[in-house]
Formats: C-alpha cells, structure tokens, sequence
C-alpha cells in the first residue's frame, strides 16, 4: 500500500471514529426534539456543565473518578426534572419558539455559571485508557476515539429501540407531534417532558466525559453545541439513523479538509466546511437526508 493510499485510509476511518463521537452528542438534540417539537439550543452548555462538574470534583475535591460520574449523574437528572417541572412545564401547549429561547438563556446562564463556581483554567478527565495510538494494520488510532465511538454505537441503537419500540418511546413521539392532540388522547404530556430532559442530561453526561477526555474541560466545550449542528440538520432532526450518518459525513469531511486543504490555506478549514456541506444538502434536501418531511394544509 503506498503512502498516499494509507494517509487517506488514515483519515477517513479517524473522520468517522470522530463523527461517531459527535453523534453522541447531537442525538440530545433529537431526544428533546422528539417529544417537544423544539431544538434545545443549551445541549453543548449540558455537555460542558456536566463534564466541569465531573472534573472539578476529582482536582477540587479528590473524589475517584468513577463517583464523580455518579454523582454527576445524579445531578444533571435532578437538574433537568427542575427545569422542566420550573421552565419548561409553564410551555406546554405555547409557541414552539418559546421553547427554543428558554433553551437559548439556559446556554448563556451555563456559560457563566461553570467558571464562577470552579473557575475558568482547563482541567482534563483522565479516563483509564491508554495515551498509546492504537495500531491496527496500517491504522493509527487514539483510544479515546475508539471508545467514544464504542459508547456512541451502544447508545444510539439504544436510543433507536427505544423509539420504534418501547411504549414510552412512541408516546414521546406523539406528544411531538401535538401537545394539545396528545393530551385529548389521555397521554400525560408533563411526564414524556420530564423523560425527554433527563434522557438529554444523560447523553450530555457521556458527551461530556468522551470530549473532556480528547480536549480538555473549560468553557470552549459548549462549542461541541454548535460543532454537532451540521450533523443533526444533515441527517434529520427526528432521526437516530440521520444523526449516525450525519456524524460519520461530518467527521469525515472534517478529516478530509484538514488532510487535504489546511497544508495550502494555513488550516482551518475543516471548522468551516461542515457548515458549507449543510447548506449544499439543505438546498436539495430541506429536511435532511432521513429528516420527515412536514406538511401543512391550509
């Protein structure tokens, strides 16, 4: 195999080691916006608050690692039952775009509030893994990839089950299709509320330790937010599958254009070309490529 053959295998398999990882963490978007009909523009901020916690209880505290994650764990559920009993109930029923700049000033507050508790300097989570590359053939990959990916492919066909299978699932899929219809019907439309939050706290927790781990813990986090956007719009914003292949596109494309464009413009460009991918697909798919189409009769 010549060289140039092994430097682009190397890139698209770690592009995809990396788009499984940004699924992890756009498949919270899909959870909120399966059961309440709104994109929770705050999930990048649940990554960052819980992986700041996480952190800052192991370097603040001394706690071992592995309790820090419980009791992480048990925060961001209790978290999310309040802002969902305290914010987000009082919606039920409004204008979806209330919803949305609930989760909008829930970003900024984030935002502020990890640094005033525990400070703004950047901490590490230390899993144990190996910092060795993982050497498979002509591959080199970094362990943390492959066990963020490993979690991702686990949770997502989790996920996926339970939507298409589980009763839970399908009522939360009803209550985003009307809150009004659903509620007509005898669903309690609060508690699929509740279940929705929680289940986006979770996935922010697991994106949280997987990122904290490649890069770093500090309010730069928050950015994976935004970082997974194009992934979620490109595979479809009620999609488990989408968002599977809308992190493997991604990751890839990402990989591609550091490989092959950054060593002629300076770098940067794979920051970019996401974005450009998105708005190339969304002229000819508006919805996604396994988005539902949505129509309206007047």
């Amino acid at each position: 195999m010549d060289g140039e053959t092994q430097f682009l295998i190397e890139l698209v398999t770690n592009g995809m080691l990396t788009g499984m990882m940004y699924a992890l963490v756009a498949v919270g978007f899909v959870l909120i916006y399966k059961s309440t009909d709104a994109i929770n523009f705050a999930q990048g901020e649940f990554c960052m608050i819980a992986a700041i916690f996480i952190a800052s209880f192991v370097f603040l505290y001394g706690f071992p690692l592995w309790l820090s994650i419980i009791v992480v764990l048990v925060l961001m559920i209790l978290f999310n039952v309040a802002l969902e009993r305290v914010v987000l109930r009082p919606m039920i029923g409004r204008p979806v775009v209330a919803i949305i700049m609930a989760t909008i000033g829930l970003a900024l507050m984030f935002r502020g509030l990890g640094p005033l508790l525990f400070g703004a300097e950047t901490r590490p989570i230390n899993l144990p893994i190996p910092d060795l590359p993982i050497i498979w053939g002509p591959l080199f990959m970094s362990p943390i990839d492959v066990l963020g990916a490993a979690i991702s492919v686990i949770f997502l066909a989790g996920f996926g089950w339970f939507f298409l299978k589980s009763r839970i699932g399908v009522a939360m899929r009803a209550v985003a299709d009307s809150h009004q219809v659903s509620m007509a019907m005898g669903i309690n439309v609060e508690r699929y509320f509740v279940i929705a939050w929680v289940l986006a706290g979770v996935v922010a927790l697991l994106g949280g330790i997987v990122w904290g781990n490649a890069i770093g813990v500090d309010t730069q986090l928050a950015a994976l937010g935004l970082k997974v956007f194009p992934v979620v719009i490109l595979g479809g914003l009620d999609s488990i599958i989408g968002v599977v292949v809308g992190g493997i596109i991604v990751g890839v494309v990402e990989a591609l254009a550091a490989g092959y464009l950054d060593p002629y413009v300076g770098g940067g460009t794979k920051d970019f070309t996401p974005y450009v991918l998105m708005i190339l697909v969304l002229m000819v798919r508006p919805y996604g490529i396994f988005g539902k189409p949505i129509i309206e009769r007047i």
